[in-house]
């Protein structure tokens, strides 16, 4: 047979496509109908995926997009350390370790390997965020050893048969070992239901007609990608950007990247990003892929599925070892999520000059999610960051505004958590939660707006805040203008209140009973000269309350007037405010 003639036709190559998809579906809902803390089950910060024995990614279904790498460099790692042939049927392969997965301790990942008729051929997979690991809680953590269990690569399950002495002391290094163990097998069952499909799918057409097809499936994907890369203009293209500190010291943790294409060629250089810091904003190297494949993957094929291999073979990535996102150990990597996202939005950033259509503004990029504990004093059991979460602004597009209290990138496709849930599960009571007006960078197309939402207390607690890019405001494209930044505050009963200069604390806060906190989530970019943007369209959000009256006439030249609840363009008023403006310029 040559070597370019295919074995498969394109129909059954299809099937098994659209059949991989829809297995990590199912084991996605799996895991969330069966896991028992929120952060699965709501945040969706988890992943599931399949892959072929070499650890290539065949299909994942993603909860957090920044996972996108973290699966496959996982199951590639256990692969190293077991080899093939000491890898059995029934084994489950468990590790948590950061430069591993690229994230925190938090991320436990199963890998189960899938034979049939005594051959392996592929990986099922599950990685997923436990509420709690052990670990310090109410201080700044120095080093990977202060932040909870760690997990090397371990059999958790041996040709079948759960080792009950590695599985106890989990749950004993776990605050809460109830919600571990229940996540633990909602975990196994996923990557368990994994594996019962592909069997019977390689019952239907054997393993060669599988691993062609899966073949087709990369190349196809590499094509598509290929392709998207050569309608970027050739050259090299730079941009810069910063987090506000690492909890640690005051100083900004500078974001440098530098982007090269050539033909069908994308090289992500992340050279001249920061060394990894004292404070626990570090991650792994597969997190500086990740973040790199994600902006990849948004400017080339984001509707293509499965995110597989193929996908990235285009995609280059330059990252030295001992960045903030390629940190060795011992270094701290509990809030590993920040950084990455915003490498992502440098990386549109620098892009911007060359595919302005295919690019957004910056957007908040921060979960803004403070961490509670207390007691509940309704069961005398503790309560441990249940989250409250509820999104933020994106940038504008060339041709859409941004989009309202939606996730940060690093989070995808996290739920905002209703509001009743999240006081079923422990004593807080949501005083509000809104949309921050006036928090969308202005532009002729404006940036999303955040979310502003005030927690209280309903017993001693106390909260933890880790926010991210407080000074650092979600910048503006083509004479777009930056959003609202972050911002957290401490109020008391009595109305005091306390704003934290880069919305962090020192540790632990105390809380009373009604005292409680503020999350102000910052917005989105706009996008090109706010001069440009239709007068009725910004009496239009003044209408609907996304911008002020005042904004209005200060940021987009735009007159309103306001009788009541009623609010009335004055189109004269404007051109002639538009016209003064515009001479300025």
């Amino acid at each position: 047979m040559k070597a370019n003639e295919q074995r498969v036709d394109a129909f059954t190559a299809e099937v098994i496509r659209s059949t991989v998809v829809a297995i990590t579906d199912e084991m996605k809902t799996n895991l969330m109908r069966t896991a028992y803390n929120m952060i699965i089950y709501e945040a969706e910060d988890f992943t599931v995926g399949l892959f072929d024995p070499d650890g290539n990614t065949i299909s994942i279904g993603l909860g957090l997009p920044m996972f996108i790498r973290g699966l496959s460099d996982a199951v590639k790692a256990k692969i190293a350390h077991w080899g093939k042939e000491n890898i059995e049927p029934g084994d489950i392969l468990l590790t948590n370790d950061p430069q591993v997965m690229g994230s925190h301790l938090n991320h436990m990942i199963f890998t189960l390997p899938v034979f049939h008729e005594g051959e392996l051929v592929a990986f099922s997979s599950s990685m997923g965020h436990w509420q709690d690991v052990g670990g310090v809680l109410g201080a700044v953590t120095r080093d990977v050893f202060s932040e909870g269990l760690q997990m090397p690569f371990v059999k958790i399950f041996k040709a079948g048969r759960q080792d009950t002495e590695l599985t106890s002391i989990i749950r004993n290094n776990c605050r809460l070992p109830h919600f571990a163990m229940g996540d633990f097998r909602a975990q196994v069952a996923a990557i368990r239901t994994g594996e019962a499909r592909l069997v019977r799918l390689l019952k239907r057409y054997g393993v060669e007609t599988f691993r062609e097809s899966v073949r087709l499936i990369f190349d196809q994907s590499e094509r598509l990608a290929r392709a998207a890369v050569r309608n970027i203009p050739d050259g090299v293209y730079e941009a810069d950007s910063f987090m506000d500190d690492d909890g640690v010291s005051t100083k900004h943790i500078p974001i440098r990247v530098r982007v090269e294409v050539r033909n069908d060629q994308m090289t992500i250089d992340l050279s001249g990003i920061s060394p990894q810091v004292a404070g626990p904003y570090n991650s792994g190297s597969t997190a500086g892929r990740s973040a790199s494949e994600v902006a990849f993957k948004f400017l080339t094929t984001p509707l293509l599925l499965p995110i597989n291999e193929g996908s990235f073979r285009p995609l280059k990535v330059i990252l030295p070892p001992g960045r903030v996102v390629s940190a060795t150990k011992p270094a701290p990597v509990r809030t590993w999520m920040t950084v990455p996202m915003t490498v992502c939005d440098t990386i549109f950033k620098a892009l911007a000059p060359a595919c302005p259509d295919n690019i957004l503004a910056g957007h908040h990029a921060d979960l803004a999610a403070p961490r509670v504990f207390g007691l509940n004093p309704a069961t005398g059991q503790s309560f441990h960051f249940p989250p409250m979460l509820s999104g933020g602004g994106w940038g504008a597009l060339s041709n859409a505004d941004g989009q309202n209290a939606t996730f940060c990138i690093n989070d995808g496709d996290t739920h905002n958590t209703p509001v009743e849930a999240g006081e079923g599960r422990a004593p807080l009571f949501i005083v509000r939660r809104e949309l921050r007006q006036d928090s969308g960078g202005a532009g002729k197309f404006r940036g999303g707006l955040g979310v502003a939402q005030e927690i209280r207390v309903l017993s001693p607690a106390s909260v933890q805040s880790a926010m991210e890019r407080t000074i650092c405001a979600p910048w503006g494209l083509y004479g777009g203008k930056d959003a609202l930044a972050n911002r957290f505050s401490v109020v008391r009963r009595d109305g005091a209140r306390e704003t934290f200069a880069t919305g962090k604390t020192a540790g632990h806060v105390p809380l009373q009973e009604g005292d409680g906190f503020c999350v102000e989530v910052g917005g989105g970019g706009g996008f090109r000269d706010p001069l440009q943007r239709d007068a009725e369209r910004v009496c239009a959000d003044v209408r609907a309350g996304y911008v002020s009256v005042e904004a209005a006439r200060r940021d987009y030249a735009v007159v309103v007037h306001q009788s009541g609840r009623a609010f009335t363009l004055d189109l004269e008023a404007t051109m002639e405010l538009r016209g003064r403006a515009r001479e300025v310029v």
